[in-house]
């Protein structure tokens, strides 16, 4: 089974590159053709570095790896976010902040003083400091959760980074590539591949293109992680599960069941009209029967009336009596 098809792909216009005057040379075996003065995408390339990133990802994320998704322009950040939680991934969608990977410890303790004035905020800590103060303090976790929400539990560096805009985030990519950690990247006409560990060659400004790869790979990690809980231990599942499990089968079956039984009807009903057309090609034959048999006796009776005429007309014949012979006498 494909895990991007090429309707999809055409679909959500993954093959359209940027305009000729912008692209990378680098990008030419990437590229199709050129129509209108935009570069068009190989899209049969695009599977198949595609299916090569999400075996990667599954192979790294079942050895336990953590990866840190990154897209900054204003059209991805709300698509990051929300793959990012739905995977459990770490990300970073509003600001890359230089050093995040390079200066990783002050950016953690960036993260713990976030972490710490959320804490004063809900024990009330706040509410028994001045106005002015206060203030201070919540404009200054407003802004530290806009830039650390998404890497609050990434205690260590991450081991793959996947990135939408190669060019966008280039201190990101220039980061990690100093740390030697994997990148993924959707790569457009105007990026440079080179800098990239794992390029998909793809529209990374439409809104569709980057929601479908991105979710692909979404659900590679969510594939490694189930994976990887599987080789663990197993809890045993719950009664409640157990249950469900039940019922989904005895719903199962009963639906078999009515399909049966509804098989069976329009077998029986069809057969029914099968003999119902027998029956009536057999009544119509003996009603043509009974015609041939009726034409033929009346046939007969006509005959038959014919010759006892005939036999009548004779029988008179021969009983009318003889004129007398008159005797010539001699004068």
């Amino acid at each position: 089974m494909e895990l991007l098809t090429m309707k999809e792909l055409l679909e959500t216009g993954v093959h359209f590159g940027h305009r000729t005057q912008r692209w990378n040379p680098k990008m030419k075996k990437y590229i199709f053709m050129e129509r209108k003065g935009i570069h068009i995408i190989d899209l049969e390339t695009t599977q198949e570095l595609f299916e090569e990133t999400y075996d990667f990802l599954l192979d790294q994320v079942r050895k336990g790896a953590e990866i840190l998704f990154v897209g900054t322009k204003r059209q991805v950040q709300n698509i990051i976010e929300k793959q990012g939680k739905r995977c459990g991934a770490h990300y970073v969608n509003h600001r890359w902040l230089g050093g995040t990977l390079t200066n990783f410890d002050t950016i953690r303790d960036s993260v713990n003083r976030m972490i710490k004035l959320e804490q004063m905020s809900k024990d009330g800590t706040f509410d028994q400091l001045p106005n002015k103060e206060v203030v201070k303090l919540r404009r200054e976790l407003k802004k530290k959760k806009r830039n650390y929400d998404g890497i609050r539990d990434m205690d260590t560096p991450p081991d793959i980074l996947y990135v939408i805009d190669p060019e966008t985030e280039k201190i990101a990519v220039h980061e990690a590539r100093i740390l030697g950690i994997p990148v993924i990247a959707i790569t457009d006409t105007n990026c440079d591949p080179d800098l990239v560990d794992y390029p998909i060659p793809g529209n990374d400004d439409a809104i569709k293109a980057t929601r479908l790869l991105t979710s692909r790979l979404a659900d590679a990690v969510i594939e490694g992680r189930e994976g990887a809980d599987r080789s663990s231990e197993q809890p045993e599942a719950s009664e409640e599960e157990v249950e469900e499990e039940e019922e989904v089968e005895s719903t199962e079956a009963e639906l078999e069941e009515e399909k049966t039984e509804e098989e069976q009807v329009e077998s029986d009903i069809e057969e029914t009209e099968e003999v119902s057309e027998e029956e009536g090609e057999l009544e119509e034959q003996q009603e043509v029967e009974q015609a041939d048999e009726i034409e033929s006796e009346e046939e007969v009776s006509e005959e038959v009336e014919e010759e006892e005429v005939e036999e009548e007309e004779e029988a008179d014949m021969s009983d009318e009596p003889a004129e007398p012979e008159v005797e010539e006498t001699a004068t």
